[in-house]
């Protein structure tokens, strides 16, 4: 009877949860279906009527967005502005994490002290001083000036995660890796990154997935040449409402990216939540 029960109960969470997926997906697919339909098409119906007349989707408006100059010189900003922002964040977070946790050093305590406080500044405050800061050191108007800004906000948050996650392991690991005759970078590369990948994971899923969907901080610092792909969408939207068969596939772009580096990294992303979840 306790068995039939277990049975019953998680084909019910399973259900559920199929649901919730299938709830979740159906933004994309319908942007997917919108994608590959023509404008007129568009006009005609929602693209759930594509389900019925398949023959009215094609790869026209990808071939289209492949010769917008402006939506493809935004991708690779997009790309040029994240992979950067997230390898500084997490590379100098784990460096710092682990200086926090295991290191002695004056003032250790009441700087981390600091780097905590920074996590309740909103990062409005902060445009306009570094904007005119920027302007100064010419960085205005360029992807460096971007990716600083999102390094400078996103590590708080990133070197508060790491160092708590490091300082949960096992002090007797490090003490016996010293005896050995370790140094401490070679025990930060080859005993701590190994063992907090679930966490540098995790933190790379979140920087990386801030960033790429970010349009408040690249619409006041990036200028036309560097805007990345939200302010470039959001910018022919503007001007050309009715674009949908350019619109459509440059949002689903954007939109997929972030899904396929979600799932790429998925098992150590899950890791290290559910490793969060128990310490």
């Amino acid at each position: 009877m306790n068995a039939l029960r277990r049975s019953v109960s998680n084909g019910l969470v399973q259900a559920f949860l199929v649901l919730i997926g299938l709830v979740w997906l159906t933004p994309l697919a319908g942007l997917f279906l919108s994608s590959l339909r023509s404008a007129q098409d568009t006009a005609k119906g929602g693209w759930w009527t594509a389900l019925a007349s398949p023959g009215e989707l094609s790869l026209d408006n990808y071939t289209a967005l492949l010769k917008n100059a402006g939506i493809t010189q935004a991708f690779w900003n997009t790309v040029l502005i994240s992979v950067p922002t997230t390898v500084l964040v997490v590379g100098i977070a784990a460096l710092a994490g682990y200086a926090f946790a295991w290191l002695d050093f004056p003032l250790r305590d009441p700087l981390f002290l600091l780097v905590v406080a920074l996590l309740v500044v909103p990062v409005q405050i902060g445009l306009l001083p570094v904007a005119k800061l920027f302007g100064e050191l010419g960085l205005f108007g360029t992807i460096p000036g971007v990716v600083f800004f999102h390094v400078a906000y996103g590590l708080p948050f990133a070197v508060f995660l790491l160092r708590n996650y490091f300082a949960e392991m096992p002090k007797e690991m490090l003490e016996a890796a010293r005896m050995d005759g370790g140094g401490e970078w070679r025990i930060f590369t080859r005993l701590v990154l190994p063992v907090g990948r679930p966490a540098l994971a995790s933190l790379a899923v979140f920087q990386f997935l801030w960033v790429w969907n970010d349009m408040l901080v690249a619409l006041l610092f990036a200028d036309s040449s560097s805007q990345p792909l939200t302010v470039e969408l959001q910018s022919q939207i503007r001007q050309f409402g009715s674009n949908i068969d350019v619109l459509a596939p440059g949002a689903f772009v954007s939109l997929v990216v972030p899904v396929v580096v979600f799932f790429a990294f998925q098992r150590h992303f899950v890791q290290g939540v559910m490793a969060g979840s128990v310490k």
